[in-house]
């Protein structure tokens, strides 16, 4: 394995800085959790009591009653019969409210200001318009009923065409009334009622029903619509209550208060509040930080339970005290359902975000950071591990090229000026290859050497054998045995020199150092060679102490000797 991968690897283990910080971020989540739906639940039931008292008396909207769902309309419908101006028109996402059974008739109400407006949708073409000049004929109207406090209003609209409308009293229907009026307007399939009425509040009541002449019994009506006996309640967002929930909301945080039947009353939210600064005013480093905060808190909410998928329609269904993770739309939330009374629920959800942002945002600043830090410590080890690696192939390119594959050196190794330990190896090896290179040298001129050495007795010994087997008297036989005897001993000479040489270097190996002086030692050396030597002049020219090293006297002592017998064979008597 390549240093680079070692120290890869190596690396990865300060992986565990961060693996543990997210334990700790997750650990830290869950007790945050826990926490939140505790002030949650809390705070669910101190908000039901609050719309307790908000509602009151007003009696609440059973499973099995008949409701009018009421909507908030955020600027003046004016009635033309195209119903252009209600909620959810220009998203194609109207809420029309109808009955089962009754396909022919759908619609819409909603308030503003001192109004109310209905809008009525019938799926029924060619329908019998009023003939002014037989008012009594059968035709089709449409019969408004409601009901304020105690007083009961009843209106019936028709018309001899389509087109502006008011309303007309039952009993005297010459008689108008224009707090009741709007437009009579033909669509494809049938026709489209649309009408502005006093101002009506969740509370009061609500009934109409479309009637036309029936084909198969002359002088009878068919009906469609609601019930007018008992008059259906009209339910809807109550401002007054959501104004008075809306005070008691967090950011992130979601309120629903839902009838026994399922009708929304009351809807608040606190939004989260918006980042304090724009993506293009991050710097890089902060905008890594930050998508490194998004990942985190994927993560944060991949180790989350799996939370229950719910719509505002099922809101309602939820029972008191169930609490949990839901998701509505993309959004994970807290929940905490309670009752408020007479059959109403009340549902308060805590967006995950705001949780995340505590244990993301607190530790998570730190994680993501430490992440950079030890990503960036990565790429700087894995740049120190390719310049070693560069430096060590380098060396090994060096080393290859100074040695042929005979083990001939070749050149130099160029000596490194690093200080480090890759820089002393370098050297070390230039220091080993010079020292081979001489050692190579001195085997070299040791082979010439010797091959001159030998050639002469060689020559001698070959010449003397030459010449005795030619000799005639035994005097000349006996002087060609005395040069070959001669050349013999000097062959015998060379080999012994040779293996005290070879001792010698192996007692290099061997030899154990200490100081000592060699002056002292040359000096006396020399003496002893005097005494044992009176026919040569032997003498030591130099300091008689002072000169302190470090090695083998013993060896020293040695080569003394092989250099005073190879000067004392090579000198005359008293040189």
């Amino acid at each position: 394995m390549t240093l680079k991968r070692q120290l890869f690897l190596a690396s990865l283990l300060m992986l565990i800085i961060p693996w543990a910080g997210l334990q700790f971020v997750l650990e830290l989540d869950q007790a945050l959790r826990d926490q939140a739906q505790d002030q949650l639940q809390g705070q669910a039931l101190r908000m039901a009591d609050v719309a307790a008292a908000e509602l009151g008396d007003q009696p609440p909207l059973m499973a099995q009653e008949d409701a009018v769902l009421m909507h908030r309309a955020d600027s003046p419908i004016h009635p033309d019969g195209y119903g252009h101006e209600w909620p959810g028109f220009q998203d194609g996402n109207q809420s029309w409210q109808s009955l089962d059974g009754q396909p022919v008739i759908r619609w819409q109400a909603a308030s503003h200001g001192r109004y109310s407006y209905l809008l009525v949708n019938v799926r029924r073409p060619d329908p019998a318009y009023l003939d002014p000049a037989a008012p009594e004929k059968p035709h089709e109207f449409l019969r408004l009923r409601w009901r304020t406090d105690t007083l009961v209003t009843e209106r019936i609209i028709h018309t001899p065409t389509p087109g502006k409308v008011v309303g007309r009293y039952p009993f005297n229907l010459s008689r108008r009334d224009h707090q009741v009026s709007g437009e009579w307007h033909s669509v494809n399939g049938g026709y489209q009622v649309e009408l502005r009425l006093p101002r009506l509040t969740p509370g009061d009541q609500l009934g109409f029903e479309v009637a036309w002449p029936d084909p198969a019994q002359p002088g009878m009506y068919l009906t469609a619509g609601t019930r007018l006996d008992p008059i259906p309640l009209i339910t809807g967002r109550d401002p007054s209550l959501e104004a008075r929930l809306a005070t008691l909301l967090s950011p992130g945080q979601q309120v629903f208060v839902t009838e026994p039947a399922g009708w929304l009353i009351a809807r608040g939210e606190a939004p989260v509040q918006a980042a304090g600064r724009h993506f293009e005013q991050l710097s890089p480093l902060e905008i890594i930080e930050q998508i490194t905060l998004t990942g985190l808190r994927a993560l944060v909410r991949l180790y989350q339970p799996e939370p229950r998928p719910i719509s505002d329609d099922q809101v309602h269904m939820l029972e008191p005290g169930t609490v949990g993770l839901v998701q509505r739309d993309d959004t994970v939330s807290l929940m905490a359902a309670t009752s408020v009374g007479n059959g109403r629920h009340l549902v308060l959800t805590q967006s995950l975000d705001q949780i995340l942002a505590l244990s993301g945002n607190t530790l998570g600043s730190v994680i993501a950071r430490s992440v950079l830090l030890i990503i960036g410590l990565m790429l700087v080890l894995l740049g120190y591990a390719s310049w070693l690696s560069w430096r060590i192939a380098r060396l090994q390119r060096a080393v290859n090229a100074s040695v042929d594959p005979d083990g001939r050196i070749l050149g130099r190794i160029p000596p490194s000026r690093a200080a480090d330990e890759l820089g002393e190896l370098n050297r070390q090896f230039s220091h080993m290859v010079d020292r081979l290179q001489g050692y190579t040298d001195y085997l070299e001129s040791f082979s010439r050497r010797l091959s001159h050495e030998l050639k002469t007795p060689v020559a001698v010994i070959r010449s003397s054998l030459d010449n005795l087997e030619h000799a005639r008297t035994d005097d000349e036989r006996a002087g060609y045995r005395d040069r070959a005897r001669q050349a013999t001993d000097r062959l015998s000479q060379i080999l012994q020199g040779m293996s005290e040489a070879a001792r010698l270097e192996q007692s290099f190996d061997q030899a154990d150092r200490e100081p000592f002086d060699l002056a002292e030692v040359i000096s006396e050396a020399t003496a002893a060679y005097q005494g044992l030597d009176p026919d040569h002049h032997i003498r030591y020219e130099g300091p008689e102490t002072g000169c302190r090293m470090t090695g083998s006297p013993d060896l020293m002592v040695q080569l003394l000797d092989k250099l005073v017998d190879n000067a004392r064979d090579f000198t005359p008597a008293g040189g």
